[in-house]
């Protein structure tokens, strides 16, 4: 998706070989307009799926996966990091290790919200390592419901997380491959910006 490889470009400021900040359009501060593109996209892209709900975790999988949402006319459910006194029983439940955070964390999906007759289209914002999709998979599997793919926004593609997935036949659709932040410069994996 070039007009995202653009923003990443433009915006973008490479921390580390492994770390890439996005905060200032994606996971902090949203930029609408490119979000909307980037739910037209996933919805292109899985528009034949029969996608009855969209499921992706809090914080930074909301916005994509809502834009989505309103271009496919689903329901999106979001996984839920934090502790809630309104969510305490009858849970799909699964432990995700944050590649960012360095840290594990349980999510929880109520059991009303996903059943076996779903087909779910998982999004999130990044894939690194590939713990987050595995957590969400783990859900779905739990709740019995199909699993049409995972679309990400940005895949770092130098870790291992898109190629665990793709192993498992997980069909992943990522926006912006991300091939090295090597001495400070992003390198995308379909090659150069033209």
């Amino acid at each position: 998706m070039k007009s995202l490889q653009e923003k990443i470009i433009k915006d973008g400021n490479v921390l580390s070989d492994q770390v890439l900040k996005v905060d200032s359009f994606l996971n902090h501060q949203i930029d609408p307009k490119l979000m909307k593109e980037i739910g037209e996209e996933f919805a292109s892209r899985f528009t034949n799926d029969k996608i009855t709900k969209i499921l992706t975790i809090e914080s930074s999988g909301i916005a994509p996966s809502v834009m989505a949402g309103l271009v496919l006319g689903v329901p999106v459910v979001f996984a839920r990091k934090r502790k809630s006194l309104t969510l305490t029983q009858d849970l799909y439940t699964a432990d995700v290790y944050s590649f960012t955070k360095q840290e594990t964390n349980p999510i929880a999906v109520s059991k009303s919200f996903i059943t076996n007759e779903d087909r779910l289209l998982i999004i999130d914002d990044f894939l690194a390592n590939g713990q987050a999709a595995l957590g969400l998979l783990d859900i779905a599997e739990q709740a019995g419901a199909s699993v049409a793919g995972i679309g990400i926004v940005i895949e770092k593609a130098f870790q291992d997380g898109g190629n665990l997935l793709r192993e498992k036949n997980v069909r992943v659709e990522s926006l912006a491959r991300v091939q090295s932040l090597e001495n400070g410069k992003v390198t995308f994996a379909e090659g150069a910006l033209v």
